[in-house]
This record gives C-alpha cells, sequence and structure tokens, in this order.
C-alpha cells in the first residue's frame, strides 16, 4: 500500500483548516445548546421546570429540589439536611405504616423520652465532659442510672415500633422501605437523593404512564411527611459517617482542613454534620427546619423525558396544589467569608500515600471571574493538559495530578491536588505546582491550547444533556445555584474566556497569602 507524504505547506493549510473548523465546531456546539424548558410556577409558590423530549421514549426522570444545604445550618444541627434526606424516604400517615394512629403514638413516646436524655446529657454530661471525668459525653457507656433507663425505655418502643420487640411483628406499625416498594412494583428505577452544601434533590426514573404516580407520592411526603425512625435513623447516619469519613485514611483530616480553610461561612462544617450535633437536634428543630426550607416557595420540580406537556402540567398541578405554602421564610446567608491574610499549613501523616493539596479562595458561581478559572483548570487537567504533561510525564514525580474549580452559592475555591511517585516528597509536587503556576501568570495560554480545551469542554457539556437524569441533575444545581437558564447561557460565557482572562484571574487569586496547604506524609513505623 503506497502512501503519500504531505508537503510542509499542505501539512501547514491542513492544520489550519482543522484548527478552524473546530473553532467552528464548538462554537456552533455552544450556541446550539438551547434547552427547552417550560417553566411554571404553582399559586402556593413551587416553581416547575418541564422538559419533553423522546430521546428515551416511554420513560421520564422526576424529581424535586430543595434550595437548602448545609451552608443554611448552623452549629448546634449541622448535618440536619442531610438527616432530611433520610427522613424523606420514611414515609407518611399513607405510605411506611399499617396502623397510622398506632405509630403517631410510639412517635409521640419516643419523643417525650428523647427530649429527656437530650436534657441530662446537655446539662449533666456535658459538664462531666469538661471537668474531663468522661471522654465522650453522648457515649451509653458513660450513662448515669437515669441515662441507661431512659435509652432502654426508647430502645423498647423503637423494637416494638419495627416488630422487634416483646409484641413481636403483630405490634409492628411500620411497612420497611414501602416507599421504594410502590414505585419499584409500578416500574420505577434509580429512586435517590443526595444532599450538597447548597442543595437536596430528590429523583426517580418511571414509566411515562406513571407519572401520575410520581406526582401522588412526592406531593404526599412533601404534604405529610411524619419523620418516622426520626431517633433510630441517627444509628444509620453515624454508620455513613463512619464508613465515609471516619474510616477512611484521610477523611478526618479533609474535615479539619475544610474547618481551617473556610474562616468564617457555612461551609467550614461537613455535610453530613459533626458528630455530636448529629446526637443532639430535636424532633422541635427538625420541624422548625421542615417548615422553613420544605415549604413551596422554596422547592422546584422537575420533569424530563417522553411525556405530554399538558397533561403533565394539569396532574402536577392537581397533586401539588395542596402543598401549604407556609409562614417561615428562608434567612439568607449573610456570613461572608472573611479574607485571609496569611498562608495556612496543615501537617497530616497517616497510613496513605504521601500527596499535596493547596487550596485558593476564589469566587462563587456566577461571578465574572467563574467561568475564566474553570477553564484554568481545564488547561491544567485532562491527559492532555499541561499537569500531566508537567508533572506525571515530564518529572515524573506524581502518579496523579488534578485541580478544581469549585464554584458555590456564596463562596468558591480552587484546588490543586496531587500524589507522589516514586521517591518524590510532597514538597517537590508543591514547587512543581508554583512552577506551573508561574507560567499562566508571566504567559497567557495559547490561542491553540485554548481551543483544545474549548472543544472538550463544549462537548463534556453537550454530552451531559443528552441522559434525562443527567439533564435533571444540570437544571437542579443551575436552578438551586444561579438560575435553570445557566443551563444555555453558560456555554457560551466559556467559549468567551480569552487567554487574558486565564492570565488576569492567576494573578488575581492565586497569592501566596491566600493559599493552605495540606500536606499527608505516609505515618512511619
Amino acid at each position: 500500500m503506497l502512501m503519500r507524504t504531505r508537503s510542509l505547506a499542505e501539512c501547514a493549510l491542513f492544520f489550519a483548516v482543522s484548527f478552524w473548523l473546530s473553532l467552528l465546531l464548538a462554537a456552533s456546539v455552544a450556541k446550539a445548546q438551547q434547552v427547552a424548558v417550560e417553566e411554571f410556577t404553582l399559586p402556593n409558590g413551587m416553581q416547575f421546570l418541564l422538559v419533553p423530549r423522546s430521546d428515551q421514549p416511554n420513560v421520564v426522570s422526576a424529581g424535586w429540589v430543595a434550595k437548602v444545604g448545609s451552608v443554611d445550618e448552623r452549629p448546634g444541627i449541622t448535618g440536619i439536611s442531610h438527616f432530611f434526606e433520610h427522613m424523606m424516604f420514611k414515609g407518611t400517615s399513607t405510605i411506611g405504616t399499617r396502623d397510622p394512629a398506632q405509630d403517631a403514638k410510639y412517635r409521640a413516646e419516643q419523643k417525650t423520652i428523647r427530649d429527656e436524655i437530650n436534657r441530662l446529657v446537655w446539662t449533666g454530661q456535658y459538664q462531666r465532659f469538661n471537668r474531663g471525668e468522661i471522654a465522650d459525653p453522648w457515649d451509653p457507656a458513660n450513662d448515669t442510672q437515669e441515662l441507661r433507663l431512659l435509652r432502654g425505655k426508647l430502645d423498647a418502643l423503637i423494637r416494638s415500633q419495627q416488630g422487634r420487640g416483646e409484641g413481636g411483628a403483630d405490634a409492628a406499625t411500620i411497612v420497611k422501605d414501602e416507599f421504594d416498594q410502590v414505585y419499584t412494583k409500578a416500574g420505577g428505577s434509580g429512586m435517590n437523593a443526595f444532599t450538597s452544601h447548597d442543595l437536596t434533590c430528590y429523583f426517580i426514573t418511571v414509566p411515562s404512564n406513571k407519572l401520575e404516580l410520581w406526582a401522588w407520592m412526592e406531593s404526599d411526603r412533601l404534604h405529610d411527611s411524619v419523620f418516622r425512625e426520626f431517633y433510630s435513623e441517627r444509628d444509620v447516619v453515624h454508620e455513613e459517617r463512619r464508613l465515609r469519613t471516619d474510616s477512611t485514611p484521610t477523611g478526618r483530616f479533609q474535615e479539619q482542613f475544610d474547618a481551617m480553610f473556610w474562616a468564617s461561612c457555612g461551609y467550614a462544617w461537613p455535610v453530613i454534620g459533626w458528630p455530636s450535633d448529629l446526637n443532639s437536634y430535636t424532633f422541635d428543630q427538625a420541624q422548625e427546619y421542615w417548615n422553613t426550607y420544605y415549604r413551596p416557595g422554596n422547592l422546584v420540580g422537575i420533569v424530563v423525558g417522553d411525556f405530554d406537556p399538558a397533561k403533565a402540567k394539569a396532574t402536577i398541578t392537581k397533586y401539588f396544589s395542596r402543598l401549604d405554602p407556609g409562614t417561615r421564610k428562608p434567612q439568607p446567608v449573610v456570613t461572608l467569608e472573611v479574607e485571609q491574610l496569611a498562608e495556612q499549613r496543615m501537617n497530616a501523616s497517616g497510613d496513605f500515600p504521601p500527596s499535596i493539596e493547596i487550596r485558593y479562595h476564589t469566587v462563587p458561581a456566577g461571578h465574572v471571574d467563574s467561568y475564566p478559572l474553570d477553564m484554568l483548570a481545564e488547561v491544567l487537567n485532562d491527559r492532555t493538559g499541561r499537569l500531566y504533561a508537567g508533572l506525571v510525564e515530564g518529572r515524573g514525580i506524581a502518579s496523579s495530578a488534578r485541580t478544581s474549580s469549585d464554584t458555590r452559592k456564596h463562596a468558591g475555591l480552587f484546588a490543586f491536588e496531587a500524589e507522589t511517585r516514586g521517591d518524590a516528597a510532597p514538597g517537590l509536587l508543591e514547587k512543581a505546582w508554583y512552577e506551573e503556576l508561574k507560567k499562566l501568570q508571566q504567559q497567557e495560554v495559547p490561542e491553540r491550547e485554548l481551543r483544545k480545551v474549548k472543544n472538550r469542554v463544549a462537548a463534556g457539556n453537550y454530552r451531559r444533556l443528552e441522559n434525562n437524569m443527567s439533564l435533571l441533575i444540570q437544571l437542579a444545581f443551575a436552578d438551586a445555584l444561579l438560575d435553570w437558564r445557566e443551563i444555555n447561557d453558560g456555554p457560551k460565557k466559556y467559549e468567551a474566556v480569552t487567554g487574558s482572562d486565564i492570565q488576569r484571574v492567576a494573578k488575581k487569586y492565586f497569592a501566596p497569602t491566600n493559599r493552605s496547604v495540606a500536606v499527608f506524609q505516609r505515618e512511619q513505623p
């Protein structure tokens, strides 16, 4: 097989044509990204976003967003947003119980006992802890006799409610996981939820002909959630925290790093909450939180998939209109992050590979500088990015290296993370990062390099909208942090970023006084 070799002139022409074609392609993708959303709001204040499309026939992804996350909490109730994520699957007076009246009685008796347990712990046990008599005021091993008796009564009530007590299954009022069972029998799949710093989202995929079931089920739990298993579910959350944080090599160090990095705003505590708060918050506090953040004016419903918009709108109006708008309005988050004036460092040692993380305070989502900061991260990332070429392949000192631009609703951060390779120490990675950063500060990113990055970003943004559930999640974040229209407007803003924009933000936000450094060293035997 004969192959023809191109001349230098032909090669130059070929690359020039390829470059301009890629430019036009990415620009057209960014311009074409227009998600057609039908928006309407019920009289009670609940907003809905409808996106009919037939890419995936006969199925609908549906969910709703509560515009509340850990940033809206305060010391004493940290983790309560995530705890609600658990509570919302426990059912209502209709779903999740075979005897609503007896179930309500169980819950009332449990509340009375738990309130007394809290009172005794907050007074006597906390005083004993402060005097150094006990190591943990919440550890049952340190209980007084009075506390021990109360815990026994509470446990007996919980066991009876679940059908594990003296009365056996006949005394049970709970139908375990009935919410999931109803959906599964109707062909639903992927029912789940997540809580972040800024929002809580609940979602599922159902057959198109079961959209009315979704509307009834979701409006029922928003109208009549009873916080069943409010006290026993804390053990589940504690176990989740143990698995995700306490049992991972760097989990608790990362919590400490977060608390050090965020000096004043609500991003300082973990989404799952501090252990003492998980034990402490009361049913009354939960009810107040519910009446503030889970009312229609703070909720957004999202439906994406194969459905008739007119019928869906009528169904949604029929069921969700019953929600009480409430009287408590969410208070704005007013505590801004204070300016960092000096470098902060954390040195950690444990059973993990040597690595480093360097953070800088930046800007919230939607800020004019958030787009070049995101693009700066993309210039550095991926196998074609500068970090892989410079630290992984070039110097051979990192097994992995990446950056992230995390722009949240009220503040933002930019982070560099890398793990050592061979005999390299974290200090070498830190030095290499500053060298790469200096290049960005001193020279604009060449247009050809930036073009490739923009192409990748545009293609990634477009791909994330192809799947119904993925589009639902994107809309949830866009609307909770800014406005759902950002899903259409964002790509154009990234396309407009220039090399000089990236150079400007690299100079503006990456000062030594604005950085926090976490060094992770393997503990020596």
